[in-house]
């Protein structure tokens, strides 16, 4: 999907649409804004109804923020001055002061990724979920899948997400997975990018090696200590030399990336592994001076990832917790139960135990809930063992211990 988050926003505030803009934290400045409108002329609600009238000088701007929130997504326009995902917002600031900032609205673009695969799985029922925005699927025996090399199926699916939701998507057809997921990069927005293997060398090779999906930035720095920038240098290199310096594993998926050589089927279910909710806080929080916000924030986190894993069907048995402290430094800790479980209660008390295990006297700058060991619900046995009554523990204690006199 082109610029999901912000193409869902666009849906509610069409005024927005083409001006740079960011989704991430803010939700009190909008809401500010939205309040004082509303004192400015008492006979408007500006609600859900009102929004598209809204004018623009009543929306936050990136200048307005004051925090560490970090970057969900960006238009385009505000792209084109250097701002991306997971950047953050005071340096995203610097770049472009006069973006529009929208705070985050899961609720609203899941809405959106289910009515958008639900078109898909009408046309081509070979579908792999890669998440809210993103999925693979499999043309091969589709109607029309082949026809015109894909390009057929690709508009038509393109046509049914925008007449269902109103935002457009890019497509990338290709043999595989691989050259797919590189493919529905080149046209966007709104693109259909079509690759067959006789492309490779032409399409493929004079790309950077960090488009390849799995080439990360410290194997990308790796390649170009070597003079290896383009996939094409990449596949020019001896395979058994990529494995003597990226090992055996790695050094031959390199080499098979480069050449386009990608078996993965189209996965039409898969179990997740776990679910978790974290959240990086506006400014560095201390357990004992902040154990108030920090309480709530621990509640909201477990109340969420029980509402992830009831809504999908979904119990567990590892609950744990992570932690980035103010040095950035990342602990984690984690605990394995007797029962099944995806009560909020049961998930914030262990991890509440969690917590005991962690020394808690530096700041924090970013609090997470994790459940593991999945199970569906249907499927996990209903006669464990009693779980014996544990009181709630008292939470973000240090652990240096207290003396009295």
């Amino acid at each position: 999907m082109d610029a999901f988050y912000a193409s869902v926003e666009w849906l509610r505030y069409p005024q927005l649409k083409d001006l740079p803009m960011v989704v991430g934290a803010g939700h009190g400045l909008l809401e500010a804004r939205l309040e004082r409108l509303r004192a400015e002329q008492p006979g408007r609600a500006w609600d859900a109804a009102d929004r598209a009238q809204i004018p623009l000088a009543a929306f936050p701007r990136l200048s307005d923020y004051v925090g560490r929130g970090v970057i969900t997504t960006a238009s385009y326009a505000a792209r084109k001055f250097g701002i991306g995902s997971a950047m953050g917002l005071m340096k995203a600031a610097r770049l472009c002061p006069q973006a529009i900032l929208l705070p985050v609205d899961f609720t609203e673009y899941r809405k959106y990724s289910r009515a958008f695969k639900r078109v898909i799985l009408q046309h081509a029922p070979l579908m792999e979920d890669r998440g809210i925005d993103e999925v693979y699927i499999d043309f091969t025996e589709a109607p029309d899948g082949q026809a015109e090399g894909g390009r057929v199926l690709a508009e038509r699916l393109q046509r049914g997400i925008l007449e269902a939701t109103g935002l457009s998507c890019s497509i990338g057809v290709a043999p595989n997975k691989l050259l797919a997921k590189m493919a529905s990069e080149f046209n966007k927005p709104g693109g259909i990018s079509i690759v067959h293997e006789q492309d490779l060398q032409a399409l493929i090779w004079p790309l950077p090696c960090r488009k390849i999906n799995g080439v990360g930035p410290k194997t990308d720095a790796r390649l170009q200590q070597h003079g290896i920038r383009t996939i094409g240098e990449l596949a020019a290199c001896d395979p058994a030399w990529l494995v003597q310096r990226f090992g055996p594993s790695h050094g031959g998926w390199l080499h098979d990336a480069a050449w386009g050589h990608d078996e993965r089927p189209v996965v039409t279910e898969s179990e997740p592994v776990s679910m978790s909710r974290e959240t990086t806080f506006e400014r560095d929080l201390h357990a004992v001076h902040d154990r108030a916000e920090l309480g709530a924030i621990f509640t909201e986190l477990a109340e969420e990832v029980a509402d992830d894993l009831q809504r999908a069907g979904y119990v567990g048995r590892t609950i744990g917790v992570k932690l980035r402290f103010a040095d950035f430094r990342i602990v984690t800790r984690d605990q394995t139960v007797a029962a099944y479980t995806s009560d909020a209660r049961r998930i914030r008390q262990v991890a509440g135990q969690c917590l005991k295990r962690v020394d808690l006297t530096q700041r924090l700058r970013l609090l997470g809930v994790r459940v593991g060991s999945l199970m569906r619900e249907a499927d996990a046995p209903a006669d464990l063992p009693a779980r014996k009554a544990e009181p709630d523990l008292p939470l973000f204690e240090p652990l240096t211990p207290t003396t009295t006199p």
